[in-house]
């Protein structure tokens, strides 16, 4: 995850460096705004609503360390959707405490809050009906194992029905490991369930909330500048004629030279799905066999931007090897997704 962690004192810069050193495994970055010592940690030297925006950019999570109204109203003016929000959590200065504030589930502000509660001793503050209850939360099983959840208000619905002990059915096209939750009901109709496909247009009950498989990632590249629409054109068809729903997609993948691609960025939004850069270093060191373009290695030092973009993020198997078309190229990667019920 690509954290960041701001506090406003030099005890919350303490409790930010506990943060850091005890989660050696993400990408954390610590921030400080305060007059008083920080012990090493950068400054925000702008203003804080500002910094606050341009990380709910580029953030998985945002940690605020100090009292719970400075994070709600920095936050305030960002605050958009449960689907795109980040995981924002609030610790007081001690770290005895800590909340998860927004996107508690598909953000994972629950988990991770949980986690940092563990390694730092704190005491967690979820408060999410399904967590208090300790009922099966279908938006965080939907997110931790890589599905696209088709409906939020379905989502919701279901979630009603889990707090309310009604019939709620499962049907899956794939293997789920460990245990079915007590709450749901494997079936293949009924009123209302849950539907777990690669099928985006599968609906086994009266009212289905669609879970699709994001097993998909797409590599592109192409020259500079290239029409957003000829290069949405090209991709869509070359998914069609693959059999593949555009709602599989998990990511989409390129060189770092192309991250301010308006086109390679236009149709990430419009699928949906995060665009994710590769340094040619990063792209190189993968191995395999790809195919190989001495024009495009004088170009980037790489080989092959597309396979190897595509096969970055998750490994798995290319299942489109790089197609070419009119300075486009592509490359399809199917990626293993190991779903289960915790």
């Amino acid at each position: 995850m690509i954290i960041k962690v701001v506090a406003f004192s030099t005890n919350g810069c303490r409790t930010a460096l506990r943060i850091k050193e005890s989660f050696p495994e993400e990408d954390i970055e610590l921030f400080a705004k305060t007059k008083c010592d920080t012990l090493g940690i950068q400054r925000i030297e702008g203003k804080t609503s500002e910094w606050t925006g341009e990380m709910f950019k580029v953030s998985d999570a945002i940690v605020f360390i100090g009292a719970t109204g400075i994070a709600v109203r920095y936050i305030a003016p960002y605050v958009k959707s449960k689907t795109t929000d980040p995981a924002i959590i609030s610790m007081d200065e001690h770290g005895r405490w800590c909340i998860a504030l927004l996107a508690g589930h598909i953000g994972g502000a629950n988990a991770l809050t949980e986690r940092i509660a563990t390694r730092l001793g704190s005491e967690p503050i979820i408060t999410t009906a399904t967590d208090l209850n300790g009922k099966f939360s279908v938006d965080t099983f939907a997110t931790v194992n890589g599905l696209r959840i088709m409906s939020m208000k379905l989502a919701q619905d279901i979630s009603v029905g889990v707090l309310n002990d009604e019939f709620v059915g499962l049907s899956s096209d794939i293997d789920i490991g460990g245990d079915v939750p007590k709450e749901l009901t494997v079936a293949d109709e009924g009123p209302f369930g849950i539907s777990i496909s690669s099928d985006p247009e599968k609906k086994p009950f009266d009212r289905t909330l669609r879970l699709i498989t994001m097993d998909i990632v797409l590599g592109i590249g192409c020259k500079r500048d290239t029409d957003p629409e000829k290069l949405k054109g090209f991709v869509l068809r070359m998914l069609e004629k693959e059999g593949i729903a555009k709602e599989r997609i998990a990511a989409i993948c390129s060189i770092d030279l192309k991250k301010d691609e308006e086109a390679i960025l236009s149709f990430a939004r419009f699928v949906r799905s995060p665009a994710m850069f590769y340094t040619s270093e990063q792209l190189m060191s993968l191995e395999g066999e790809f195919s190989k373009s001495e024009f495009v290695k004088s170009v980037t030092t790489v080989d092959c931007v597309c396979e190897r973009s595509a096969m970055m993020p998750y490994g798995g198997e290319l299942v489109l090897k790089k197609t070419a078309e009119n300075g486009m190229t592509l490359a399809i990667c199917k990626r293993r997704l190991d779903v289960k019920f915790p």
